[in-house]
């Protein structure tokens, strides 16, 4: 379904989308361009409507018979959602992967845009303008950091698990409960910041896993398929692999190597 070439048109398109809708609004936004959506923490901007709104144009035309699923999409219709479990290919978009930080002013943002067909993930494109990093994926062709292969290797033994999870604004008590068991000799957790960019850390081997209790695909899919890329994996507690529709048992991690994969949901299931 991707070949080198729509794989580079995308990424151009992203690149494009990003200077022109996002870039010359960091650091610049005004009070009205920033609104609140389901809870205080829970950001949306005029830079993320904008490049969703270029990107739902731009990627179907590169891909006919292609559809979109974007975060914003779906805010303003949840039945958008379902497009993910039909036939046609699927854009999961998130035009700004790590809202609050693009509104504090933090360079840790990213848009993220991943091509999925009948749950299958096929192509995945991480871009972070304010830090200069874009990394790439196709199913069965590798993962790629500006132009070199990702390799996610394996943790050092005898170092402690470095694990990214949910951040607590937007987890529950319970869900806070399950993640408070990470906290265990060996394991070295901490909240997480945009999730596109902990899975781009995952791939790199700079992080060794990520540990997250939500389901929304546009936060998923394209980190997923640069970690499976580059040599790791990801698994839910029911065992199995996540799904991008949803219906997960949760939580779920994405991780360098299985055996780290394992020892995390073991400590999330309480086992």
């Amino acid at each position: 379904m991707i070949d080198e070439e729509l794989a580079m048109k995308v990424e151009e398109a992203v690149r494009l989308v990003a200077a022109e809708e996002i870039m010359p609004r960091w650091r610049r936004l005004a009070a009205d361009e920033v609104a609140v959506k389901t809870a205080p923490h829970d950001l949306v901007t005029v830079a993320d409507r904008r490049a969703e709104e270029r990107l739902t144009e731009i990627l179907p035309r590169l891909l006919p018979g292609s559809v979109v699923v974007g975060e914003e999409a779906v805010a303003a219709d949840p039945a958008t959602y379902g497009r993910l479990a039909g036939d046609a290919p699927v854009w999961i978009v998130d035009p700004v992967d790590g809202t609050r930080q693009f509104v504090e002013g933090d360079p840790g943002f990213c848009t993220l845009v991943g091509l999925a067909h009948r749950g299958v993930l096929e192509g995945a494109w991480t871009h972070a303008p304010a830090l200069g990093l874009t990394a790439r994926a196709r199913r069965g062709a590798g993962a790629f950091l500006d132009g070199e292969r990702l390799v996610a290797g394996v943790p050092e033994p005898g170092r402690p698990l470095t694990v990214a999870h949910a951040h607590p604004h937007y987890t529950s008590a319970e869900q806070k409960r399950v993640l408070a068991r990470l906290r265990v000799d060996g394991v070295a957790p901490r909240e997480c910041g945009s999730a596109g960019l902990e899975y781009l850390r995952v791939a790199r081997g700079e992080l060794d896993a990520v540990a997250f209790d939500w389901e929304s695909a546009w936060d998923h899919a394209a980190g997923l398929l640069l970690v499976l890329e580059a040599g790791g994996v990801h698994e839910t507690v029911a065992g199995v692999p996540f799904a991008l529709a949803g219906g997960n048992a949760l939580p779920f991690t994405a991780a360098r190597d299985e055996p780290t994969a394992r020892r995390i949901l073991s400590l999330l299931s309480g086992a």
